[in-house]
This record gives C-alpha cells, sequence and structure tokens, in this order.
C-alpha cells in the first residue's frame, strides 16, 4: 500500500482530492502539530488551506494531557503530526503510553509519526481508543543503509582508533594494520530484512563486494531474495539468529524494537560472534544490551562495533565514549538527518494525513493496524 501511496518519491507532484472535495464535514479539522514541519513548506501551505492548524504550546506532560481534556485547547483536534526526534516533542510528551493514550479525545482520529520506527507509540492502545497512526517506511531506507555503511567500514577498518592516534600526534606510526580488515569477500549478516535491510544488503554486496546473509520472522520470497542483488548471488536465509552470528563477519540489526526483540543482542549472542566481527546498530538501541556490548568490546569478544542509537538516548553509555577511541564508531541518531530524506518524510507525513481527513482511512498505517476496521 505504502509504496503506491509514495509513487516513488514523495518530491513528485502527486493527485490529491481537490479541496472543495476535502474534508466535507462542516467547519474545517483541526490538526495539531506537536512539532515543527521545517521542510516540506508547500505541503504544509497545501494543508493549512483546509484545515485549522494549531501548533503544541505546552511545556510539560502535565500540561499537555490537561489541554486534551474536555474544554481544553486540544480537545476537538482530528489529525495530530509528531517527530521522533529525542530533542522533539517527546521531551514533553513523553512516551504515548495508555495514560496519554487514554487522555487523547475522541475526536482524535489520526496520528502520523515522522519516523521509521515508532516504539514511542503504544499501537495497542491506540488501537484500541480507534486511532489510526502512521510511521514513514520506505522513504528512510537509502539515508538508514548508507548510515550503515559508513559504521561499517568504520569499525571493520578500525578507524576510531587512526582518528584518535591522528589527533594523539602519531599519525598511523603505531596503527594496528593487521587488525583492520577491508570488507570485500567479508559475510555481512543482516537481522531484519525489511526495507532498511535489503536496501542495506544490495548496496553492501554491489559496492563492497560482501556476501549477505540474513535472518528474519519469515524467509523473504525467492524473488525478493534476488531483486537488486549483483547477478548470480542472492540474500542467503539463516533460520536461527545463531546460525547468522557465528558465519558473518559483520552483523547489522534493521529490527524494530519490540518486547521480544528487547536486548536481543546480549552476552550470549556476542559470544556466538567471531572475535575480529563488528556489530552496527541504525535499528533501536534497546535492541543491544549496552552493558553485554561494552564487556564484548573491553574483553575484544568482538572486534568493534558502530552504533547511531542508543539505550537510553540521547545518553550515551560513558564507556562506549571511551572504546569511541578505540572501538566504536558512535554517531547521535542522525540515520535519516539529511535535507533530502527529512524533506520526503515531512510530506510523506502530510499527504497521508490529508488523505485521512479526505477518505476516514489513511492511506496506510502502522504493520499491528493493517486489515483493522476503524
Amino acid at each position: 500500500m505504502f509504496a503506491r501511496f509514495i509513487s516513488g518519491s514523495v518530491r513528485r507532484t502527486a493527485a490529491w482530492p481537490s479541496a472543495a472535495r476535502m474534508y466535507s464535514s462542516a467547519g474545517r479539522p483541526q490538526v495539531l502539530l506537536m512539532d515543527e514541519i521545517q521542510l516540506a513548506t508547500k505541503d504544509l501551505e497545501r494543508l493549512s488551506q483546509n484545515v485549522e492548524l494549531l501548533r503544541n504550546d505546552t511545556k510539560t506532560r502535565a500540561e499537555f494531557l490537561e489541554a486534551l481534556a474536555p474544554g481544553g485547547k486540544y480537545a476537538a483536534i482530528q489529525g495530530m503530526y509528531r517527530h521522533f526526534g529525542g530533542a522533539r516533542s517527546v521531551r514533553i510528551t513523553g512516551r504515548f503510553d495508555q495514560e496519554l493514550v487514554n487522555a487523547l479525545p475522541t475526536s482524535l482520529k489520526f496520528i502520523v509519526h515522522n519516523g521509521a520506527g515508532y516504539d514511542q507509540l503504544d499501537i495497542p492502545a491506540l488501537t484500541a481508543k480507534g486511532v489510526q497512526a502512521a510511521n514513514v517506511p520506505t522513504v528512510v531506507n537509502a539515508a538508514t543503509a548508507d548510515t550503515a555503511l559508513f559504521l561499517l567500514i568504520g569499525a571493520m577498518r578500525r578507524f576510531p582508533l587512526a582518528m584518535s592516534q591522528l589527533h594523539a600526534g602519531t599519525f598511523n606510526q603505531q596503527f594496528p594494520f593487521t587488525t583492520a580488515a577491508d570488507p570485500e569477500g567479508q559475510v555481512l549478516g543482516v537481522v531484519g530484512a525489511g526495507g532498511i535491510g535489503q536496501t542495506l544488503a544490495k548496496k553492501a554486496a554491489h559496492a563492497l563486494g560482501m556476501r549477505v546473509l540474513y535472518h528474519n520472522r519469515r524467509r523473504l520470497s525467492d524473488a525478493q531474495e534476488t531483486a537488486g542483488m549483483p547477478e548470480g548471488t542472492r540474500l542467503q536465509y539463516c533460520a536461527t539468529l545463531g546460525e547468522l552470528l557465528e558465519q558473518s563477519d559483520a552483523v547489522s540489526l534493521h529490527c524494530p524494537l519490540t518486547p521480544e526483540t528487547r536486548h536481543l543482542i546480549s552476552d550470549a549472542q556476542l559470544a556466538q560472534m567471531k572475535p575480529t566481527a563488528v556489530l552496527i546498530n541504525t535499528a533501536r538501541g534497546p535492541v543491544v544490551d549496552e552493558e553485554a556490548l561494552v564487556r564484548a568490546l573491553e574483553q575484544q569478544t568482538i572486534a568493534g562495533a558502530g552504533l547511531d542509537v542508543y539505550e537510553n538516548e540521547p545518553s550515551v553509555h560513558p564507556k562506549l565514549l571511551e572504546l569511541a577511541k578505540t572501538r566504536a564508531v558512535l554517531l547521535p541518531h542522525v540515520g535519516t538527518l539529511s535535507l533530502q530524506t527529512q524533506t520526503d518524510m515531512e510530506a510523506t507525513c502530510i499527504r497521508n494525513l490529508e488523505h485521512g481527513l479526505a477518505t476516514g482511512r489513511l492511506a496506510y498505517t502502522v504493520r499491528e493496524q493493517e486489515g483493522v476496521a476503524f
């Protein structure tokens, strides 16, 4: 559904219901912007012609809950836009947990969440409340895969140590090049072969000459395993996570954060990896047990790590910051933070919300709400 909705890139002009046909109910529906639309300004202007835009000005969770209550300034909203960023509205509202969802007005029908991961939203609670929720898949695939590639190359080539030695004034005199590995001919293990995982696999196979294994809840189709891969190659399925960990020179995580995937990688799993292997995480921080990862890096159970996400972000484990001088490539959750990708993500959210307000149903929802009758 999303692929048909997006029609390639949202930077194209899409066909939408005319203003005369949109929002046929009396009065203009209210849409609450929890975070600012900074880039997709033409889409925002179009939306503003058909809805009453409200901008969140509450400063605390308690104020926000009060504003949602009957008689409150947000008590009649029908749609909501929010951004995943840790420095944005989530600092005010906290997670959309059962308490907050219970406080949402009955008028609210749609939440569009600007982010690929949506663990900040209690989807079962929203579904029970009758609120449709959508994230932003597909648009983020290339940018996140590029970030994973950067982390992978940096970790395998031991660039953190090289940069640390450069700043220390020793240049490359003491660089242990025998512990640095070229990706070509190495095995990449992808955990979670959704859109991002498949995109990374294709990039790594073509650009770096890596062989790619994957572990997924369900095996991909034959067509999916070969699509976009170099001729004569395919994604190779591993039925168990352990099988993938034992064979991979680099393990890259691309699974959603759920109760089942929290600490999916901990001491036992890290011990299954090769001592020369590296771990890459651009998914969600809590998928990895950071205490276990620190131990594995300090004890050289694995060779290195590349992280864009953290278990308690924006806080970063202090020992990881120390390891950034030797074995860890660290980024501050910037996987999708590029001009083009953020523009597309904002536009996707607006257009999905417009579709919902015009038809009563979002063009697509999060996976857990597919097929749900609202």
